[in-house]
């Protein structure tokens, strides 16, 4: 694996530590927002170690994560990407809608990270 893709899942894990110990202490929006960067960078260390390329947005990321995996098995890491960033829109720029985000949803988007990392991890060199 290249020093550049272990970067990014060194930042993912320490995302998904911070997202584990925000939703211990009962802050699901944030907790939502911090699983979302560990899926982000998990995703950027995957499309760089395959392509060589960083993608520099949000939408470039979901974008060619969909190109470098387009396969059905995969369907579910794409929509979830999708999905994460939702809720990281909501915990950065919609006041009301954060009330939505509960302990539940957020448990929830914590563990699809965990496996999502997972999955990802598992195809890396």
């Amino acid at each position: 694996m290249t020093p550049i893709a272990r970067n990014y899942l060194d930042s993912a894990g320490a995302d998904l530590d911070e997202a584990a110990k925000i939703l211990a202490i009962g802050l699901p929006s944030a907790a939502a927002r911090s699983a979302y960067y560990c899926v982000f960078h998990t995703a950027e260390a995957l499309i760089f170690e395959m392509s060589g390329k960083v993608a520099k947005t949000h939408s470039g990321v979901r974008a060619e994560f969909a190109r470098l995996m387009p396969g059905e098995a995969d369907r579910w890491m794409r929509t979830f990407l999708a999905d994460a960033y939702r809720f990281k829109e909501i915990a950065d720029y919609d006041f009301e809608g954060r009330k939505a985000i509960t302990l539940d949803i957020a448990q929830a988007t914590v563990e699809q990270a965990r496996l999502f990392m997972s999955a990802v991890t598992a195809r890396l060199p």
